[in-house]
């Protein structure tokens, strides 16, 4: 049953025993610019322990549904959710394996007992009771890239109909020579889909295959083993996803370590096997000798989750929408760290992404009326696989030949004003030009991303508005170090590898009063200044020529002008 926000906001706090006034922000002085201040009140607030890290389908959800809301509608905007609520309800799948199975890599009489958060870390997306796997061969299949437009294929004739598929990270030409034949074959240093973990699980699903490991190496996934390993057993999915495959008994991690095991134990060389497989004539196999052993009982249940959509309407061509986004869920609570904390309270990913969402509203709704509407989104489930935004893209509330952008908040950098904004997924849409126009009018410059090898135009939100065809832009300050005023480009790097290394997911995500929120500001403004500029125009961004995304955008215009939408 939907509840009226009212209701359940009161509901919410009531079961916290709090009153509302306690979660709200201390008023600040309005302005026409996202304020640093207001940005670190709201987060101060969505990464407390009373927050709970805001796992999905938990009790903090409601808390957290119930504070966005109070926000939107003090705002004045208008219900963008179902039946005129503020929400979209989403149906989740949520599994969890049970503690310390049986899992192990057999070879004849001798096994390989592996840990489950040490030696790999596995999950599941089935609603099932129990997950067993027998004697199932094992198959390497090298980066496991399928793609023809590249003349590339890593599995041959192989059939994966029951077994174990073994992938690499990244793409071949990850770590390519420039002396090396597969050089410029993929992305080189910035990462295609085919790189991504979420490609490698889909296709080895399409291919039948029982379950999937990848094979961890911190620079090719772009984080360490801790935090592919931060919720060991535990996964989403959306319940009633369409156009799905059968999706994989497991999936996951497998350390390093336990990979070169592995291979020894098939009398094989990792080291060998992982060059031999950065070449077109690559061909997927067995390792011969040695299979995968699991019996593991599984705990599911199916939870209902929320977004949160809000509406700026507009005024001559309210039917157009601009999107700004975030997510609002982090990871919940987990084993305690070195200090006893359980709470990953995901102040930085993506409090702070969702307190910009919300000063871009206060802004907007304050400021003279714009021509389109905005749409303020903030997805759930984002942490476990872009959920919340892909279920959105399948059943949008607003067409999506008629949404013009989305623009998406996911991680800002806390360190101060910078003299540039880091581009994420250089050469994709038009939509670069209109931040490298915002941000001259800061004085500041667009510099492509220095860490393309961590593929993060796949790992955010945004990602399942562009696979539908909608022009995108993200602003992530991991996507390499940021100029900074203070210390210049070391600075912004080291800001990275304190964060990425020491606090991603981590239980150290957390609110800092000494945190130098000027350039999350900054950065924040320049989609203020893109909403606005574009909020008055008829212009449609446009995807770039060699986009994958270009001929899905092209149907949906010729849906727009044949509706008498476009001048």
């Amino acid at each position: 049953m939907l509840i009226t926000k009212p209701a359940y906001f009161t509901r919410a706090l009531a079961s916290f025993g709090l009153a509302a006034i306690s979660l709200l922000p201390a008023p600040t002085l309005a302005s026409a610019t996202p304020d640093p201040q207001a940005l670190s009140d709201t987060v101060r607030v969505l990464a407390s322990d009373a927050f709970g890290g805001r796992a999905p389908g938990t009790a903090y959800e409601a808390k957290t549904i119930a504070y966005l809301v109070e926000r939107f509608e003090a705002l004045g905007l208008t219900p963008g959710g179902e039946n005129g609520d503020w929400t979209q309800k989403i149906v989740l799948n949520h599994t969890q394996l049970q503690q310390n199975p049986q899992i192990q890599f057999q070879q004849d009489a001798q096994s390989q007992r592996l840990a489950q958060g040490q030696d790999l870390e596995i999950s599941t997306v089935l609603a099932t009771d129990a997950i067993n796997i027998d004697a199932a061969p094992i198959v390497f299949v090298g980066y496991g890239a399928n793609a023809p437009e590249r003349d590339w294929d890593d599995f041959g004739d192989i059939d994966l109909t029951g077994k174990v598929a073994v992938f690499l990270v990244n793409d071949p030409d990850f770590e390519a020579l420039s002396s090396d034949a597969v050089a410029g074959r993929f992305g080189g240093k910035r990462m295609t889909y085919y790189g991504r973990w979420t490609y490698k699980f889909e296709e080895a699903a399409r291919r039948g295959a029982l379950a999937a490991l990848v094979i961890h190496e911190t620079a090719g996934a772009g984080y360490g083993w801790q935090v592919a390993a931060s919720s060991p057993g535990e996964n989403y999915a959306i319940a009633l996803a369409k156009h799905a495959p059968q999706p994989l008994s497991l999936q996951g991690w497998l350390h390093l370590d336990a990979a070169k095991d592995l291979f020894r134990q098939a009398g094989r060389r990792f080291e060998t096997e992982k060059r031999l497989a950065q070449s077109s004539d690559f061909k997927a196999f067995e390792l011969q000798g040695v299979t995968f052993n699991t019996a593991i009982s599984v705990n599911h249940e199916q939870i209902q989750s929320s977004n949160v959509l809000a509406l700026l309407p507009g005024t001559s061509q309210k039917a157009e929408y601009l999107m700004v986004s975030s997510h609002w869920d982090a990871y919940g609570q987990g084993a305690p760290d070195v200090q006893g904390r359980t709470v990953r309270p995901g102040a930085n990913d993506d409090a702070l992404g969702t307190a910009g969402v919300i000063e871009l509203a206060r802004i907007l709704a304050a400021g003279p009326p714009l021509a389109r509407s905005i749409i303020f989104a903030v997805w759930t489930a984002e942490e476990s696989g872009l959920l919340g935004s892909t279920a959105y893209a399948q059943n949008p509330l607003f067409p999506i030949e008629q949404t013009a952008l989305n623009l998406t908040l996911d991680i800002l950098q806390t360190a101060g004003p910078a003299r540039d904004v880091i581009l994420v997924g250089e050469g994709q849409s038009d939509l670069e030009g209109d931040l490298a126009r915002a941000a001259a009018r800061q004085g500041r410059v667009v510099t492509p991303e220095n860490l393309p090898e961590n593929g993060l135009f796949f790992r955010a939100d945004h990602f399942s508005m562009a696979r539908a065809g909608v022009p995108v832009l993200l602003l992530m300050g991991i996507a390499g170090g940021a100029d900074l005023v203070t210390g210049g480009r070391a600075a912004g790097d080291q800001w990275i590898k304190d964060y990425i290394g020491n606090c991603y997911h981590q239980t150290c995500d957390v609110w800092d009063p000494n945190w130098d929120l000027r350039g999350a500001a900054q950065d924040i403004e320049l989609f203020q200044m893109i909403l606005q500029d574009l909020g008055n125009s008829t212009r449609w961004p446009q995807w770039q020529d060699g986009s994958e995304f270009k001929a899905i955008r092209e149907q949906s215009q010729v849906t727009r002008t044949d509706s008498g939408s476009l001048p």
